[in-house]
């Protein structure tokens, strides 16, 4: 599950992204999304470290993606934030090891299906940009970011 950090700077960030390069304040993302102000403002400089925001300080400071949001995935996002998106650490992009339990990882029977991890592609796949495009829009009557 996605912790609470995680959800909270996606939403932050696609607000970013719906905002189409205009600085916003943390304060106004976190007003946005009724969130605690303190802690998206934690979130941020995490996010600046990585190049996915510019944080710009003092009394006209404020947000702005670093990028087009068309090219920062939620899983980028939930790297940066949370953890490896992977099932194992053999399939891992970022914390890649052998498995402890694991003798080889040429002849490994669980590899295979780890790598083609649907939930990873599907969210290599959807950008900020995707998500802004459907805050608003509704699917079946409700609110797609509900769906």
């Amino acid at each position: 599950m996605l912790s609470r950090k995680a959800r909270c700077g996606l939403r932050g960030l696609v607000q970013l992204a719906g905002a189409q390069g205009a600085q916003v304040s943390s304060g106004e993302l976190a007003a946005r999304e009724d969130a605690p102000g303190k802690f998206l403002e934690t979130i941020l400089p995490e996010l600046a470290r990585y190049k996915v925001v510019i944080s710009r300080r003092g009394k006209f400071g404020g947000q702005v993606l670093a990028r087009p949001a068309s090219e920062i995935s939620f899983a980028e996002i939930i790297r940066i934030i949370d953890c490896p998106l992977a099932l194992a650490p053999c399939v891992s992009r970022l914390s890649f090891r052998k498995c402890d339990d694991c003798p080889d990882l040429a002849t490994c029977s669980l590899r295979e299906a780890l790598l083609r991890d649907a939930t990873s592609e599907v969210l290599e796949g959807y950008s900020l940009e995707a998500a802004a495009a459907c805050e608003g829009a509704e699917v079946f009557g409700v609110p797609a970011r509900l769906v």
